[in-house]
């Protein structure tokens, strides 16, 4: 006996893999997303396309399909052939990255470890249930436990940095791994240091907002600023009272420059000044040195021309050239 399958669209689904969920749909935009779903449509029912077509079908721009073709191929979901486009077995690539050379811990090594250190289990299947409900893909157990050996975090530590990240900006890989490095390069393994680095931390928000609102900044500060301020709190330790010194010298400044402020505070740390009065008693000196050195001039030549006046703001930019 023959039996005919039944075709009809109205009977039919598209069947999207729950990697694609977990691992590239958190990466893309509604753009990428829209198309993705269509070329799985259309892969399923082996149709050909073009890209105007594509357009067409989904109201959308011919240069946003072709903008998200290109990022969905950036992400491994789809690569271009010579007579189309081929979509990528996700479930078939999520398993050949557990089976790969030795760049982060295999699927058995996470066990072995889980059942050598049961407290880090628990952490897992706790960051499991608070930040993916219950459903956490498979290569974040690998990631998370690479990430263990490779931070040296205690499990306390491990799950703060899921809990700082998921408040700031998401549970994107790359982010997790860029606070992971900074709290990495501030020796932070246990709850201890993490405790110290959080003290510190709030000082540099506070200090962060004074300095915004003593320059009367419209904006939030950028990350390369961000890292200046970061770095005169945590590493010079330099209080606000001394900062606000160096925030001084930007009055006559249209647009306050943070380089030039950092190369003031540089400057001060050089020098091993450590107090409000030292920093006080430096520059009295460095403007009386100037003062001094603009006195001894040569003879001004016959002629009418008036000699040079160097008055307190030229001397303030020779911070700038510093």
């Amino acid at each position: 006996m023959f039996f005919e399958s039944y075709k009809s669209i109205l009977y039919s689904d598209t069947l999207v893999p729950d990697i694609f969920i977990t691992e590239y749909m958190p990466l893309l935009n509604s753009d990428c997303i829209k198309v993705y779903l269509y070329c799985l449509f259309l892969s399923k029912h082996n149709k050909k396309a073009s890209t105007e077509e594509f357009a067409k079908n989904l109201s959308m721009d011919i240069a946003k399909v072709k903008e998200s073709l290109t990022c969905l191929e950036s992400h491994g979901v789809l690569t271009w052939k010579e007579n189309g486009l081929s979509l990528y077995d996700l479930k078939e690539k999520e398993i050949k990255k557990m089976y790969r050379l030795k760049t982060t811990s295999t699927p058995e090594e996470a066990v072995k470890n889980s059942e050598i250190n049961k407290k880090r289990n628990e952490i897992i299947y706790t960051i499991n249930n608070t930040f993916f409900q219950g459903v956490m893909s498979p290569s974040w157990y690998t990631d998370i436990d690479a990430w263990f050996d490779r931070y040296k975090f205690d499990e306390d530590v491990m799950f703060s940095l899921f809990q700082y990240c998921f408040d700031q900006n998401g549970l994107a890989k790359s982010y997790i791994e860029k606070v992971a490095e900074n709290w990495k390069s501030r020796s932070i393994k246990n709850s201890f240091d993490l405790d110290n680095y959080s003290i510190e931390y709030k000082k540099f928000k506070d200090l962060r907002t004074a300095i915004i609102k003593k320059l009367k900044l419209d904006r939030k500060l950028t990350q390369y600023e961000d890292e200046y301020v970061e770095k005169w709190v945590m590493d010079y330790k330099y209080s606000f009272e001394i900062i606000e010194i160096a925030l001084k010298k930007t009055t006559s400044k249209a647009n306050p420059n943070f380089n030039y402020i950092n190369s003031i505070i540089t400057d001060w740390f050089k020098n091993n000044l450590k107090t409000k009065e030292e920093i006080l008693a430096y520059d009295a000196q460095r403007k009386k040195t100037s003062s001094k050195n603009t006195k001894t001039t040569p003879a001004v030549p016959q002629g009418n021309f008036e000699q040079r006046k160097y008055d307190d703001s030229y001397l303030e930019s020779l911070y700038e050239n510093a």
